[in-house]
């Protein structure tokens, strides 16, 4: 469809993707070597700039490989969510999925018997094994692209606050068109750009717990899952409008979400703003 169509343009023009011609940019074409969504090339290429290459190259194979978590059996579910918060990671999904993915390797490493291991260690915790399996390929993939066209992969670095906050950025990067706030505090997330009102995924580590983020970063939306985002991580107000386009949140429709991020800007640049409204 036309709208569709010009909806991408506009978008691969937010990320940087296309020259003043409309043609593929320098950098759009980097982000055309990977087989990936364009916001997730973005971030990768972002994480060489923050430094976090081997955690985002991870998320980028556990978000495009099959859900690894399972529907639980009838009965088991509050087991299965007890299996699934040993990997919990209050920065968000996104992080627990490094930690998902990094126990699959440990895992591995540690079984003689890898074919059986692995797949016992996923039943136990309720995971998809040949989930896991695909996000290792992908991974691998991935890699093998990073070094054919000569990008740095920075060493692994998960855990400290410095490389949680160079993720954020990162996956903020490419991601910054999936923004939601919560606008009531119990779970009702009004994403800026659509202004469609989403409940979190069942499979989120922010599910059913007692204090949700209220600005959050989603991988996807889904109609069909009852208007959930799925694979949401928290994200604060400030790095958001210090990492987006200016040009992009000058066209969000109007909400109380914008003018509570126009404060922030207020605040964190007051004089540059003075001149803008000047001009």
């Amino acid at each position: 469809a036309p709208e569709s169509l010009m909806q991408a343009l506009e978008d691969l023009d937010y990320l940087a993707a296309l020259d003043n011609d409309g043609n593929l940019s320098e950098f759009g074409i980097i982000m055309s070597e990977f087989p990936l969504d364009p916001q997730l090339s973005k971030s990768i290429l972002a994480s060489c700039e923050f430094e976090c290459v081997d955690e985002m190259l991870t998320i980028a194979a556990m978000v495009t490989a099959p859900n690894c978590f399972l529907h639980a059996p009838p009965g088991t579910e509050e087991i299965a969510l007890t299996c699934w918060r040993k990997f919990s990671h209050p920065a968000g999904d996104h992080f627990t999925l490094i930690n998902v993915f990094n126990a699959f390797k440990e895992a591995s490493a540690n079984c003689p018997s890898q074919y059986y291991s692995n797949e016992k260690w996923c039943r136990d915790y309720f995971l998809s094994c040949s989930a896991l399996r695909m996000a290792e390929i992908i991974r691998a993939e991935l890699v093998e692209i990073m070094k054919r066209i000569e990008l740095p992969i920075s060493e692994p670095d998960f855990g400290s606050k410095e490389n949680i906050l160079s993720i954020k950025k990162s996956l903020l990067s490419g991601y910054f068109m999936h923004i939601a706030r919560d606008v009531d505090g119990s779970g009702n997330y009004l994403m800026l750009t659509h202004r469609q009102v989403a409940q979190l995924h069942p499979f989120s580590s922010y599910y059913n717990t007692r204090k949700i983020p209220e600005w959050v970063l989603f991988h996807e939306f889904s109609v069909s899952e009852d208007n959930s985002i799925r694979v949401v991580s928290e994200i604060s107000p400030d790095l958001f409008v210090k990492l987006v386009p200016q040009y992009y949140f000058s066209n969000l429709p109007p909400s109380e979400s914008k003018d509570i991020l126009q404060e922030v800007i207020n605040h964190l640049s007051p004089v540059s703003t003075m001149k803008e409204e000047q001009k």
